[in-house]
């Protein structure tokens, strides 16, 4: 019997915070949202999903406008 066929699936992190408070930490909650993301892309490895590398985070930017540069960037390489 044939093995299926896992489709690779690239999965890229963006991570936002609205206040630049505590991003001056050594671990900040832009950390904490990377870290919890890796660890489930990694728990879907078995699905073919692959972490894209660059990095997309935008600290101390507010979520209420789309102009966000690493939103964007994000966005443009899509």
């Amino acid at each position: 019997m044939t093995k299926p066929i896992v489709r690779k699936l690239r999965c890229a992190i963006y991570t936002r915070k609205s206040s630049e408070e505590g991003l001056e930490q050594e671990f900040n909650s832009l950390h904490a949202q990377r870290e919890a993301c890796e660890a489930y892309i990694a728990s879907q490895r078995s699905e073919g999903w692959v972490l894209v590398r660059d990095r997309y985070d935008d600290g101390g930017v507010s979520g209420g406008t789309l102009d966000r540069p690493g939103l964007q960037r994000l966005l443009e390489d899509v």
